[in-house]
Formats: C-alpha cells, sequence, structure tokens
C-alpha cells in the first residue's frame, strides 16, 4: 500500500515520485474517512518533502484538520482539536497556506463544516485573549480572499449556521475587508443580487447580524439604501430598512433579543439558547451540535 512507503535515502525523480505518492496517500485516507488511529500512523510517518526545500517532516496537526474539514471528517477533527487545540490551529506551512496564517475558520465557513466549526470555536475559547481575537477577527489573504474575515465569508456564502456560532462566539461584526466593506455590506451586496434566490436564508442571516451589531454602526452601503429606497424596502421590508438605514430604532422584540443574547457568555453559545425564555419558533436558529 502506498502508505506503507517510508523515505529511506536515494534522490531522484524515483524518490520524489514514492514522496508525492506517500502525501496523496494520507489525503486520499483523510477524503475516505479512515479510522483516527490509522490516519495518525500515516500523519506522523515522516515523507521526504521536496517543496521544502528537500526535508525530512510529518504533516502537522494544523494541516491535518485542513484535510479533515475538506473531506468533513469531524472525528479526525474532533481528535486534533481535543488533543492538540494551539497546534491544530496553528499556520500551516506554506505549501498550504500562501499568506501564512491560520485559515480554519474561513475553511470551516467555506465547506459549511458546522460541526467542525462549532468545536474550533470551542477550542478558541481556551485560548488567551488575543490569540482568541487574531483566530476569529483574522482577515484572509487580500489577494486571494480580498481581506475578508470568516464572518464576511459565511455573509457571502449566506451560511446562517456558520453566522450566528461565530457572532455568539465573540467575531467582530464592525471590521471591513480591503474593499472597505463590513459584514453587513458583504450580506446586503447578496440580497441586492438578482435573481433573489436563496432570499429566505439571506433576510435570516440579517436577522442574527441585527442582534450583535452596534446600533451606531457605519457601512459603505447606507447611503445606496437611502438612494434607492424603495427598491431596498421592497427587498427588506420597511421595518428592517428603517432600522438599517437608521430612521427608526429597532422593534422592542430586536432590542428585547440583543439584551437577552449579550447575556449568554460565548463558552456558553449556542447551548444557551435553549435557556432563553422565549417560545422556540422566537428563537434565532435550531443549533444542535454536542453530538
Amino acid at each position: 500500500m502506498p502508505w506503507s512507503v517510508r523515505w529511506v535515502g536515494g534522490c531522484g525523480a524515483q524518490s520524489q515520485k514514492q514522496c508525492k505518492k506517500s502525501s496523496f496517500a494520507f489525503y486520499q485516507a483523510v477524503r475516505d474517512l479512515l479510522p483516527v488511529w490509522f490516519l495518525e500512523d500515516m500523519r506522523t510517518m515522516e515523507v521526504f518533502h521536496w517543496e521544502d526545500g528537500g526535508k525530512v517532516s510529518v504533516y502537522s496537526p494544523s494541516e491535518a484538520l485542513l484535510y479533515a474539514l475538506v473531506h468533513d471528517h469531524q472525528p479526525y477533527a474532533r481528535h486534533l482539536l481535543t488533543k492538540f487545540p494551539q497546534s491544530a490551529l496553528a499556520v500551516p506551512s506554506q505549501s498550504f497556506s500562501c499568506c501564512q496564517s491560520a485559515p480554519h475558520l474561513a475553511m470551516a465557513v467555506r465547506y459549511n463544516r458546522v460541526r467542525i466549526l462549532f468545536r474550533i470555536l470551542k477550542a478558541i475559547q481556551a485560548f488567551p485573549p488575543g490569540d482568541r481575537a487574531g483566530h476569529l477577527d483574522r482577515r484572509g489573504c487580500s489577494r486571494v480572499e480580498g481581506g475578508k474575515t470568516a464572518l464576511h465569508m459565511a455573509c457571502e456564502l449566506v451560511r446562517p449556521e456558520c453566522l450566528l456560532l461565530l457572532l455568539g462566539h465573540g467575531a467582530s461584526p464592525s471590521l471591513r475587508d480591503s474593499a472597505g466593506n463590513t459584514p453587513v455590506d458583504t450580506l446586503l451586496q447578496q440580497i441586492s443580487h438578482m435573481p433573489a434566490a436563496n432570499m429566505r436564508a439571506k433576510l435570516l442571516c440579517l436577522d442574527c447580524l441585527f442582534l450583535f451589531v452596534p446600533q451606531d454602526l457605519q457601512f459603505a452601503m447606507k447611503q445606496q439604501l437611502l438612494d434607492n429606497r424603495q427598491q431596498w424596502q421592497d427587498l427588506l421590508g420597511e421595518n428592517k430598512f428603517q432600522c438599517l438605514v437608521g430612521l427608526a430604532p429597532p422593534s422592542l422584540f430586536v432590542g428585547a433579543m440583543r439584551v437577552l443574547i449579550r447575556t449568554i457568555s460565548p463558552e456558553h453559545f449556542p447551548e444557551a439558547l435553549d435557556n432563553l425564555p422565549l417560545p422556540h419558533f422566537l428563537k434565532p436558529l435550531d443549533l444542535k451540535l454536542e453530538s
């Protein structure tokens, strides 16, 4: 089997082929959802990495977690985050990330891996405050991702579950990407796309943002909304439109929900949503993620 091949010396094209074969075998094993113990044996096997200047190394927990995210290998992701919480969320090698920053949150949002995202966020809560904020509010590569945070990506890709998890764990809704857009701007751009596909999920994302954004949030599209008032009122509804542009305060319900949501500490989110004194149908989203 290809994963039984070890680097034992020598050089040339045959050795490079063996290396690539061994490297692909680990990727393939994660893709095939093989058992955790087997994957860890493979991960720690020394292989010769030509792209790293010809040195012997192993796959880091960070790189293994990226594979687990791509292929939704939840048991392997849970193992890595439990046993190696810091190194599993560390910066991977240059062959995995061009801008040398940890892309795990953004990757979880991109592939909509809600359960693995939940476990990453739980792991981050144990980090020092500065490290925690650095992960939650990391801006992506300016060349490839336009400086977007994971929250921007959740809005761009219309991922309401990911969005609520990020907000509830402390991701900032006020940060701007390389183009000067806040997550609200990113979501409004998606809402304005015609035809109005997936509008229910887009408005659900906007409802989630309403619960966490500061009331005086300045966002780039505000003037565009005012200049095209009727169009945006039709898209958002009059109450949402007026609250968003500051022509009216939030409704009593939104104001009460903001107060209730902010009583939940990140380490108890989203489990504590079940304890809110509200009927089930009024709660933001039904997130059952423990299993």
